[in-house]
């Protein structure tokens, strides 16, 4: 008989099913046993009564352990209090491979020991709801960027140059001459613009900052949306239109992940369209008035960007940075040539910068000028030049970083938890 996974139960309302998973969890009453098994798809309240087994299956349902692989054949019954609205009558039980001494327990577990048994900690409740949400989010993206006619490009991993300046890369060597591990895949979009129009990218990004903060990791996942001819207010208005999307998709199909992680789904559903904007300047007048040592030029810290977003209940635009603390690659504000055509969107509740992104310079002398002033190196640029040699036209784009806006919508603290196999400082294992 084929098994059925957990998630299709309520298909199958008094029907006999296989069940293949493993035990969560185990209580008992008398000659009644109450195992819930997982199988990756939901929970299964199995109920084995004495009575009704063979004696083999009843010994099976005692000596089941915690994450043992289980066999359940049984009638499906409707059941509202149990997880998932159903729950199965259990007529055979098997144990396909007893599982000794599993070492994450429910008792309590210091973070450090979790991470080392990261490969483990994946099957417990929260782990599974926050990557079954994050699963969320990134298809999403992909639907969102694919309903509105963009087209996907696979930006390298491997680059010659550095988006930023390459203090924060991972360098490595290809065949005696030097490459990085990409920290965005921003600049090759952006010749694809010109090719298609509206193209993003998606994968993983890699930044050799040494930091232990919860918002940092060394490798992550980002998307980056560039458009063709998009100036700088039309980029504000897709950012929004896209986080609004993505939440208010999590909200209605991951209910069951958000309840499991008690996440405060009222806060999300707010997640609407308009979001508030403030400039640079504005937020600088802000941020002094609240107290703290800011003034013009300086970035914006973690605490700072706290500060700032305590205001709203929807994530805020702070656009329009100094240009001396920017990429080379933005767009002055014609009309404030200090500051630059840049925004970032700040969560609300204390999550900080879920998105950067800008309006791009697209005159040749002006991008030339700022990377002589960058001292980068022409001739690894010189490729990107040529996108403003032939043909030059005015784009922006944006990068969102997965796992920020993953640990926002889950309401969970650190970013380590949001993806499978976090890299963060000095900690490669598993």
């Amino acid at each position: 008989m084929d098994h059925v996974r957990i998630g299709e139960l309520s298909k199958h309302i008094d029907q006999t099913v296989t069940v293949k998973g493993w035990l969560y969890n185990k209580r008992e009453s008398g000659k009644l046993k109450f195992p819930i098994v997982r199988d990756g798809s939901g929970y299964l309240q199995c109920v084995v009564s004495k009575k009704e087994v063979s004696e083999e299956s009843w010994q099976a349902a005692t000596d089941s352990t915690q994450e043992s692989t289980l066999h359940v054949v049984g009638v499906v019954r409707e059941e509202p209090r149990a997880p998932g609205g159903v729950e199965l009558h259990v007529s055979d039980f098997k144990v396909a491979h007893l599982t000794q001494d599993y070492p994450i327990t429910p008792k309590e577990h210091g973070t450090a020991y979790l991470m080392q048994h990261r490969h483990l900690w994946l099957r417990s409740k929260n782990q599974h709801a926050i990557l079954r949400i994050r699963s969320e989010v990134e298809q999403a993206c992909r639907d969102f960027f694919y309903n509105n006619d963009f087209t996907l490009i696979d930006s390298p991993i491997l680059t010659p140059a550095a988006c930023e300046g390459t203090s924060t890369l991972f360098e490595t060597d290809y065949f005696g001459d030097k490459a990085y591990l990409s920290q965005s895949g921003q600049l090759y979009l952006e010749p694809a613009a010109a090719a298609l129009g509206k193209v993003y990218c998606f994968g993983p990004t890699f930044r050799a900052e040494k930091s232990k903060t919860r918002r940092h990791l060394m490798e992550f996942w980002m998307i980056e949306p560039e458009v063709a001819f998009l100036e700088f207010d039309g980029l504000q208005n897709l950012a929004e239109e896209f986080v609004e999307y993505i939440v208010q998709r999590v909200v209605e199909r991951r209910k069951e992940e958000l309840k499991a992680l008690e996440r405060d789904i009222t806060k999300l559903e707010r997640i609407q369209r308009p979001f508030p904007r403030i400039t640079y300047r504005e937020a600088i007048d802000v941020l002094q008035k609240k107290g703290k040592d800011v003034k013009f030029g300086d970035d914006l810290g973690a605490d700072d960007e706290t500060a700032l977003a305590e205001a709203f209940d929807k994530p805020v635009m702070v656009s329009r940075y100094p240009t001396s603390i920017k990429a080379f690659y933005m767009q002055p504000d014609p009309n404030d040539p200090e500051v630059a055509l840049g925004m970032d969107m700040l969560a609300p509740e204390g999550y900080g910068e879920i998105i950067g992104g800008s309006q791009r310079i697209h005159d040749h002398d002006l991008l030339l000028q700022r990377i002589k002033e960058h001292d980068l190196p022409i001739e690894a640029f010189q490729w990107y030049l040529d996108v403003r040699k032939y043909g030059s036209f005015p784009h922006s784009g944006f990068g969102m970083g997965i796992e920020r806006a993953v640990a926002w919508i889950c309401g969970v603290t650190h970013l380590r938890e949001c993806i499978p196999y976090p890299r963060m400082l000095y900690k490669i294992y598993p």
